[in-house]
């Protein structure tokens, strides 16, 4: 094993973990507001030049072969690079707008900026991992810090009841994951995926093995918010402080999701028949759930959560598929839903009363358009884009992963999505009615700063129009991510 390549390969890894161990030394002797801040923008330079790292792997198309480290326990190629990438913006965008909000409770501490530098340290580890036991390692790190994260906020009960929430389920899963993951060890004689690979390829897989495969799945699913284990998904949205509720909707999903393709597509690709059907019954579900969970909530929080539901169905089906182009499309859809969702959730955060407080319920932006027009001009694009209605860039990501499934031949559940996304149309549609057609409630009358402003307006550019110059660029490096990804398995 050649440790200085090794080393090399995780360097932004190392960078997070001496980071985030220097600055939470830093937060223990300095707690006021100037200091919270100063540690905040250190991590956002962190998340910075780890991105600044992680970036020529992606334009080098770097392949699993190439990257491997420590004797093949991690790897650094083009699909980890940009499953990172949108990591750290999502990251980086939580942290943006996490001062303002923690000011208003006097809440804000240096320790929210460092338990999400190490929460991106274990998605960092996540979807790089090339071993079950350092996918576990890396999951239990997000999710530790992830459980703290969701209890934040003090002063607030649902921020404590989100965290005891997050953590209950998430233990459960996590001990799902761990029962699969030895079932799968037991049945296969090793925990790398490239050893899993090749003991599952011989012929029909066993019983046993199959069952580890399901309980994995069924752990991953939980922590992707997909259908039947989506049910902490709302009330964890709802109760978490909207910063860290922007990050829980982008970077640990991005995370997941990049996790459980590796898995399927690397570690279970030779019997790619033996979960499909799980992954499209959980595609299937998830869409349909989500838009019909959607339909009634009041509370936009609780309404992004559903549609959080929603989309993971969406990006299920270029799983499904399990083809390069499947992958390909999936990655598309992932980077615009992540702009998508940073844009709604930094909506929802200039949402504010005269004294500053959130608003977050549907009837307190009625009519807002006639007083906050860019604002709901900018909510609108994003609910727009989330319906995939053209020419809004969100209509791209919908209809590569629906060509994907029309290419592979799966014609009902292209349809069947086709159909549901008209289902969750309405629910988006009536967000834009009620603050363009409803008589003004007058509530969310305050201003924001200039950093949510910035946020809100270059993912509005992203989503627009406009955004389609990215398509070519785009494409290219989802292209080379599933190539790496495919070269593996």
């Amino acid at each position: 094993m050649d440790w200085a390549q090794s080393l090399r390969i995780v360097a932004p890894e190392e960078l997070l973990s001496v980071a985030g161990i220097v600055l939470l030394v830093a937060s223990a002797w300095g707690q006021t507001r100037r200091d919270a801040r100063a540690v905040t923008w250190l991590s956002i330079l962190t998340l910075l030049i780890a991105a600044a790292m992680t970036a020529p792997a992606l334009w080098s198309g770097m392949r699993v072969d190439a990257a491997s480290a420590f004797g093949g326990l991690f790897s650094g190629d083009a699909f980890a690079a940009f499953a990172k990438l949108l990591i750290y913006v999502g990251a980086a965008a939580s942290l943006l707008v996490a001062p303002a909000f923690f000011d208003r409770y006097r809440a804000y501490r240096p320790e929210y900026p460092v338990l999400v530098l190490f929460a991106v340290l274990g998605m960092s580890i996540m979807v790089s991992a090339q071993n079950l036991l350092t996918l576990y390692i890396g999951l239990e790190l997000n999710s530790l810090a992830a459980y703290v994260l969701a209890a934040f906020l003090k002063p607030d009960e649902r921020s404590a009841e989100a965290g005891l929430k997050y953590f209950v389920l998430g233990a459960l899963a996590s001990g799902i994951l761990l029962f699969g993951m030895s079932l799968t060890y037991g049945f296969t004689g090793t925990t790398s995926y490239a050893g899993i690979a090749t003991a599952l390829g011989g012929g029909a897989i066993s019983k046993g093995a199959l069952f580890g495969l399901t309980f994995v799945l069924a752990g991953l699913a939980f922590k992707i918010s997909a259908v039947p284990f989506h049910m902490w998904t709302p009330d964890v949205y709802e109760g978490a402080p909207t910063p860290v509720t922007t990050l829980f909707a982008t970077a640990p999903k991005v995370a997941a999701l990049a996790l459980t393709m590796r898995v399927a597509l690397e570690a279970f690709g030779p019997q790619a028949a033996a979960w499909q059907q799980i992954v499209i019954a959980a595609a299937v579900l998830s869409i349909v759930v989500g838009a019909l969970g959607a339909i009634g909530q009041g509370n936009i929080k609780r309404l992004l959560a559903y549609s959080s539901i929603n989309n993971v169905g969406f990006l299920l089906i270029g799983l499904a598929v399990a083809t390069p182009a499947g992958a390909q499309a999936m990655l598309i859809y992932l980077a615009i839903y992540v702009a998508m969702t940073i844009g709604g959730f930094v909506a929802v955060l200039m949402l504010k009363d005269a004294n500053g407080a959130q608003v977050e319920a549907l009837a307190d932006i009625a009519g807002l358009s006639s007083h906050r027009k860019v604002l709901a001009a900018c909510l609108a694009m994003v609910m727009f884009s989330l319906a995939g209605i053209p020419p809004l860039f969100g209509f791209w990501g919908k209809f590569v992963v629906f060509q994907a499934a029309v290419d592979a031949g799966m014609y009902p559940l292209a349809v069947i999505g086709i159909a549901a996304s008209v289902i969750g149309a309405f629910y988006y549609l009536k967000v834009v009615k009620v603050m363009y057609f409803d008589e003004p409630a007058m509530k969310a009358v305050g201003q924001s700063d200039w950093i949510h402003q910035t946020l809100l307006a270059a993912s509005a550019l992203f989503i627009s129009p406009a955004g389609y110059l990215l398509t070519k660029c785009l494409s290219g490096f989802a292209a080379a991510a599933a190539a790496a990804l495919f070269h593996a398995a």
